[in-house]
């Protein structure tokens, strides 16, 4: 078997066997094909891509490239993960693995950091002081049985021909391919042990995929591979055309989280954690019946048992759990500045890209992955879409560092927020809830 033919029956539409994604990805990752033949196939798969089957045994190999983490041995409730595709203010999984623990469903998460315009859950947690996300198999594992929720990162041992692919892939413009998108994400979570997969597949100027129609295809892709490897996945398509809550930057959106758990927070944080998380329950079968799982959600959230678990979560990883009663002790920068409208009207218009962009060049995101992380920096949305604004009046507070990109943020934002004469019409929180 030669990776030059495997290669060309790809760009020539071909479905690939098992044996032949098998023989490509054992021998890349013993070096024995080299970067540009492997480029060539993830290209070849762009255009043409691949089908369920195709995908299901690439994220099979991607799984077996390192360590899983086996839980059927352990006493734990039923194990379910959500994934986000990636948004701006989109903090959803930390209230929502405690809401879901406390629920009675077991939530291994592992979660990633954040790059360009969208933030990530590992880096909001280590905002927290002394909050640990590099956990070994067995504490993984062991914090499972004893909590029933880990939240903690990928180690070089777990899914390495992930993260070599995504480097490719990531240099090659192949990243937006719907194949490669679910065996990434398929890989990690099946790895993790999920034996049922909440997806939250965003759509919009902030999404990774930023028509519905493209959102819907990865949506079924996932749900579809999920099908093939029996990994139930239910998807929601939610909205990214202005960012989720109020708070943009990792110790602010642990402060919304915090706010969501003890039962306030923005209403579209919580309607989503708690929508997302009903799902969970329904794949659990701790409840049979979608709405019965909401109020399930609803009523532990507002208990307070979600907000114990958060902080019976952040002390089994190192954490100060004071941080659940005292947000404040969370480090925010001291310099503020206002960005305020340029003129009266409506916000009628957010470029959710660019308002992460301007959040990122504070120092709260990466513009490649070495980069350091101010996880006191950051954005606060005073105004959402559909609001009325009179000129002057403040709309964005600036969390920043001595000016630190300051002038890069402020114009950002004033390209990114159009203010107009006339209301818009406002997009739904949830689009459409696939399974």
């Amino acid at each position: 078997m030669r990776a030059v033919d495997i290669i060309i029956k790809k760009r020539d539409g071909g479905e690939l066997s098992k044996e032949e994604i098998a023989f490509f990805i054992e021998h890349y990752l013993r070096d024995d094909i080299p970067d540009y033949q492997t480029s060539a196939l993830l290209m070849a798969i762009y255009f043409q891509g691949m089908t369920f089957d195709e995908t299901a045994e690439l994220t099979r190999q991607m799984i077996w490239s390192g360590e899983t983490f086996d839980l059927s041995s352990l006493a734990i409730g039923f194990p379910v993960d959500k994934h986000s595709t990636g948004g701006v203010g989109d903090k959803i999984s930390l209230p929502l693995a405690p809401l879901a623990a406390a629920c009675g469903v077991a939530v291994p998460m592992v979660s990633g950091r954040g790059l360009g315009h969208t933030g990530g859950t590992l880096d909001k947690l280590e905002s927290i002081p002394g909050f640990n996300v590099a956990l070994t198999r067995d504490q993984f594992m062991r914090q499972l049985e004893k909590i029933g929720v880990v939240m903690a990162g990928q180690t070089d041992k777990f899914v390495p021909a992930d993260k070599r692919l995504y480097a490719l892939r990531d240099v090659t413009g192949t990243v937006e391919s719907i194949p490669l998108i679910c065996a990434s994400i398929m890989s990690k979570k099946v790895a993790s042990g999920a034996r049922a997969l909440v997806m939250d597949v965003k759509t919009g100027t902030g999404a990774f995929m930023q028509t519905l129609e493209k959102s819907r295809a990865l949506a079924k892709g996932l749900i579809g591979v999920g099908r093939v490897l029996d990994r139930p996945v239910h998807a929601l398509i939610t909205d990214m055309n202005q960012p989720l809550g109020r708070k943009i930057g990792n110790a602010l959106e642990v402060i919304e989280s915090i706010a969501c758990l003890k039962g306030g927070g923005p209403p579209d944080v919580r309607e989503l954690t708690l929508r997302l998380t009903a799902e969970m329950l329904l794949l659990a079968q701790v409840e049979k019946d979608r709405q019965q799982a909401y109020e399930r959600c609803k009523e532990v959230l507002d208990s307070g048992k979600a907000l114990e678990k958060f902080a019976q979560l952040i002390e089994a990883q190192g954490g100060d759990p004071r941080v659940t009663d005292n947000p404040a002790l969370l480090q925010l920068a001291a310099d503020e500045t206002y960005f305020v409208a340029p003129r009266s009207g409506f916000v009628a218009n957010m470029n959710c890209r660019e308002i992460g962009n301007a959040a990122a060049v504070l120092g709260a995101g990466r513009a490649k992955t070495t980069d350091a992380i101010d996880h006191g920096v950051g954005l606060e949305m005073l105004a959402k879409l559909g609001n009325p604004v009179t000129q002057g009046e403040p709309i964005v507070r600036i969390l920043h560092r001595k000016s630190r990109g300051l002038d890069e943020c402020v114009r950002r934002l004033e390209a990114a927020i159009e203010i107009a004469d006339e209301p818009p019409s406002l997009p739904p929180l949830i689009y459409e809830t696939l399974e």
